[in-house]
């Protein structure tokens, strides 16, 4: 193989977990410009999206697109409850108080994971097989082409559901300014409300398309979570186009420097490429979310 054949190797495995990565910073980014929050919980609804595939796809025994579209359905769900049960009934609506709800929610929701479907290492098949297909010199699995297709159908449908419906534009004023969405006759719980059950469809979607190409457990969607929470910095956080652009390209710097490097420092590597950016650009590649709070 030669150095260009390892190069493309590193660009299309960096891009396949890119686009998980961005799928995760998008929920992070939804719920921020709602309601200006770090959202911990959203490392959960990853591994539930892989775990409820795993119940409805090889425990139950349904068709895959009918288990797909019922495991994001069923986090869709979660995440509505997590804001209506947890966030909503809170007391002090201070960022840090809310903030700190979701991590003690997030440990919670792994105890739980543990007891239902216990410790041990689960797997899922592939969506359609695992002979890999020569692209420029790489070889690339079928699943990695599933993840970039549903990536941009997902991205595509979130451009479409913000820019052209009613709910989505609401959404959007009441990320801009709560007060005056409510003024406007907006339900801002409401969006507040949708923007949760959002974020837990992005991150089942993203671990459900994840884990053919991975190992299946209760807690691994956290690290997932986290390097879509740095790829959410890494792009400007509340940018959703910045999310996009930061899990790409932490995707891609993460396995080149693998490749190139060592994959035994492979966190370390991507951590790292997240901290020298923010040192010499703060606001992320793209700057920080247009969303001031008043």
């Amino acid at each position: 193989m030669t150095t260009w054949d390892q190069l493309a190797q590193f660009v299309f495995s960096g891009l396949t977990t890119g686009s998980i990565y961005a799928l995760i910073a998008l929920g992070f980014c939804i719920i921020h410009n709602a309601t200006g929050m770090v959202n911990f919980t959203q490392v959960d609804f990853v591994s539930l999206g892989g775990l409820m595939m795993y119940t409805l796809f090889l425990g139950l025994g349904l068709p895959l697109p009918l288990a797909f579209v019922l495991g994001v359905l069923a986090v869709t769900a979660v995440g509505g409850l997590v804001e209506r049960v947890t966030i909503r009934p809170a007391r002090s609506k201070e960022i840090t108080v809310l903030i700190f709800i979701t991590i003690g929610v997030s440990i919670w929701m792994r105890g739980v994971f543990k007891i239902i479907w216990g410790k041990n290492q689960m797997a899922l098949p592939s969506f359609s097989g695992d002979s890999p297909l020569i692209i420029l010199g790489a070889a690339v699995l079928p699943q990695s082409l599933w993840i970039f297709v549903i990536t941009v159908l997902v991205v595509g449908l979130l451009h479409y559901f913000f820019s052209r419906t009613r709910v989505g534009k609401a959404m959007r004023a009441t990320s801009f300014n709560p007060r005056a969405a409510a003024l406007m006759g907006v339900d801002v719980n409401s969006m507040i409300l949708l923007s949760f059950a959002l974020s837990g469809a992005l991150g089942a979607v993203a671990g459900i398309l994840i884990v053919p190409i991975t190992t299946l457990s209760y807690d691994v969607g956290v690290m997932l979570g986290l390097k879509g929470f740095a790829a959410a910095i890494l792009g400007g956080y509340g940018n959703v186009v910045g999310a996009i652009a930061g899990g790409l390209v932490l995707g891609v710097l993460e396995s080149i420097g693998a490749g190139m490097i060592t994959s035994t420092y492979k966190d370390v590597i991507a951590f790292s490429i997240l901290l020298l950016i923010l040192f010499f650009k703060p606001g992320g590649l793209l700057g920080y979310g247009e969303k001031q709070k008043v």
